[in-house]
């Protein structure tokens, strides 16, 4: 599941449960739509999310990229639980996307 909050110039999208290519175009389209929606920072709360596979990968980077693009600051919230925290390790992910360990620190780093 994938839902999207704005509060105070802040985009939150949390995402729970398995991520996989079936969740990935939702990520996306979440995203696309904070990028755009003149909030200073976008935050993907993973700290719910069981697994994920390179399709959140690549939804991530390109999230990146157009958060740059458009000037937004773009991190990723933790904890990431074991299998995500792996899949950031193997990929590198956890070196290329800021990385924070919670919610809260993500909001003002």
């Amino acid at each position: 599941m994938v839902t999207a909050t704005t509060h105070e110039g802040v985009t939150v999208i949390t995402v729970r449960g398995h991520l996989d290519d079936e969740s990935a175009p939702r990520l996306t389209e979440a995203l696309v739509e904070a990028a755009g929606n003149g909030s200073a920072r976008t935050v993907v709360d993973l700290s719910g999310t069981g697994f994920a596979d390179s399709s959140i990968l690549h939804a991530l980077f390109d999230g990146q990229k157009i958060h740059s693009a458009a000037g937004t600051a773009f991190v990723i919230a933790g904890p990431l639980g074991t299998a995500v925290s792996r899949l950031f390790d193997i990929t590198g992910a956890n070196r290329a996307l800021r990385v924070a360990d919670s919610l809260e620190i993500a909001m003002t780093c």
